[in-house]
């Protein structure tokens, strides 16, 4: 895509198309002088000269930090894809979802951060970023809507900063303008992304927690590796087998019963005697 003679970092027609000068039904005395006018339906429209000029400020401040130096802040789903994705291509930092109070002031938390410039996509739900920035001297980029207030931000851009293909559009132009001054790419024409690539949804990447989790995972594994099998039931087995072994040897050993016996013969003889008695008396007889 190239540059417009105008002055236009993209066509006009792409900047309309995108929702970029569509503002809120909300107007503060801070954006007064970037709106252009308020239409029927009661939204403001945002000034499309003064968005596509200060995008291009916004572009050549960046430029002038490391990468390192730069931390986005970006807590809807609408601005964390496309910063990710401006993050993934100039190597800048993101901070997506919520930010946690402390972040560049808490030297103790664990992700305290120093940063010389910060991004603030939208100045109403990051207004904690911008007052920790103001504290430590940082510099601030706000994406500006209609409805937002401007204290603390160095350098307005008033954009529509709640739709999708808006903010899309203004990481689009910032990844192009950082990468040409990086010498990523030479011409506008190396750059091979359209503005869909940032529409794109990012997986949760938070390269801190990622790897933890990994190794937890891996810990959990060995730990259920090394982890000995329970003993405690085989004894216990162990100890029925043996006595019903024991129970078994017992009943082998055991003598077998002989009281019977005694008084079966003890009947034999009596019969014995009884029949020989018998016979000696039909002796005599005869």
């Amino acid at each position: 895509m190239t540059e417009e003679t105008e002055g236009m970092p993209v066509k006009q027609e792409l900047f309309l198309e995108s929702g970029v000068h569509i503002g809120t039904k909300i107007r503060t005395n801070d954006m007064r002088k970037y709106i252009f006018k308020r239409r029927d339906d009661g939204l403001y429209i945002l000034d499309l000269r003064q968005s596509a000029e200060k995008i291009m400020e916004a572009a050549k401040l960046v430029c002038q930090y490391r990468p390192e130096e730069v931390t986005v802040v970006a807590s809807r789903i609408y601005s964390s894809n496309p910063a990710s994705r401006f993050a993934q291509l100039t190597g800048v930092n993101v901070i997506k979802g919520r930010y946690v109070p402390g972040t560049m002031t808490n030297i103790q938390y664990q992700r305290f951060i120093e940063p010389k410039l910060v991004i603030v996509c939208d100045p109403k739900g990051e207004r904690q970023a911008v007052n920790e920035s103001k504290k430590t001297g940082v510099k601030v980029i706000g994406f500006c809507d209609s409805d937002n207030e401007t204290k603390s931000i160095d350098l307005i851009v008033p954009v529509n900063n709640k739709g999708k293909r808006s903010l899309a559009l203004v990481f689009y132009i910032l990844s192009r303008e950082v990468m040409m001054a990086q010498g990523s790419i030479k011409s506008y024409d190396e750059f091979k992304y359209d503005v869909s690539y940032f529409e794109q949804y990012v997986e949760e990447e938070t390269r801190e927690e990622k790897p933890e989790g990994k190794e937890e995972k891996k810990h959990a594994k060995e730990e259920t590796k090394e982890k000995p099998k329970k003993e405690e039931p085989k004894p216990e087995n162990e100890e029925k087998k043996a006595e019903k072994k024991h129970a078994k040897e017992e009943t082998k050993e055991k003598p077998k019963k002989e009281e019977p016996k005694p008084e079966n013969e003890e009947k034999k003889a009596e019969k014995k005697h009884a029949k020989e008695e018998t016979k000696e008396k039909e002796d005599k007889k005869k």
